[in-house]
């Protein structure tokens, strides 16, 4: 599918963006600041999702204060699938993972999402230490 623009459609969305930031409808999250899961890598990209779930996975995985939260995202511009998942662990792009150069305005926030218990969180947070501890990479 393509735009008016002949540009081709990944995901019509919605989409949503999972951090333990507390933002405000209308702020914006651009690349530039540093990895999430890598503190010595700076970001040349914003990732986002079209899964309510894989959001708030990766709001509850990250490092960081605060509370765990999925916010609405809108691109302001263009985007592409996540090349971290699409093709390399999963054929096509079953998690419906992108990731953009330009902001991702926030434009609501999901409050009811299905959240891991502490065991699911303590068995994603040894296999991240377990990565990170191989140097093996999570993002690129």
């Amino acid at each position: 599918m393509t735009d008016r623009n002949n540009v081709s459609i990944l995901d019509k969305g919605p989409f949503y963006h999972g951090t333990k930031a507390d933002l405000k409808i209308g702020d914006l999250l651009t690349p530039g600041f540093k990895s999430n899961y890598h503190h010595e890598v700076i970001m040349n990209h914003i990732y986002f999702t079209a899964l309510v779930q894989g959001a708030g996975l990766a709001a509850e995985i990250i490092d960081g204060e605060g509370e765990p939260r999925v916010y609405i995202v809108e691109p302001t511009g263009n985007f592409e699938n996540d090349p971290n998942v699409t093709d390399k662990k999963f054929q096509g792009n079953p998690t419906r993972s992108y990731r953009s150069k330009e902001p991702l305005r926030i434009v609501g926030e999901i409050t009811d999402w299905k959240r891991l218990t502490p065991e699911e969180l303590q068995v994603w947070q040894e296999n991240l230490a377990k990565l990170k501890a191989s140097n093996a990479p999570i993002i690129n």
